[in-house]
């Protein structure tokens, strides 16, 4: 699944309201200000903080601007 840039531009961290990026290689929506990546499931974004992934400096380096 990928995510389309209008889709992408309603959607935002539950946390900090900010901007979300697609990280395509992990199928994952990523929060770059909390280092935090959110899955999807069965096309759906789970923006759920307590699901979400942590990501380290390393693998956050990794995610395109």
């Amino acid at each position: 699944m990928a995510v389309d840039k209008q889709t992408l531009a309603l959607l935002a961290c539950p946390l900090c309201k900010g901007k979300l990026v697609w990280y395509a290689e992990k199928q994952e929506l990523v929060c770059r200000g909390d280092q935090l990546a959110y899955a999807i499931e069965n096309d759906i974004p789970v923006l759920m903080a307590s699901k979400a992934r942590h990501l380290d400096q390393a693998e956050l380096a990794q995610v395109p601007s």
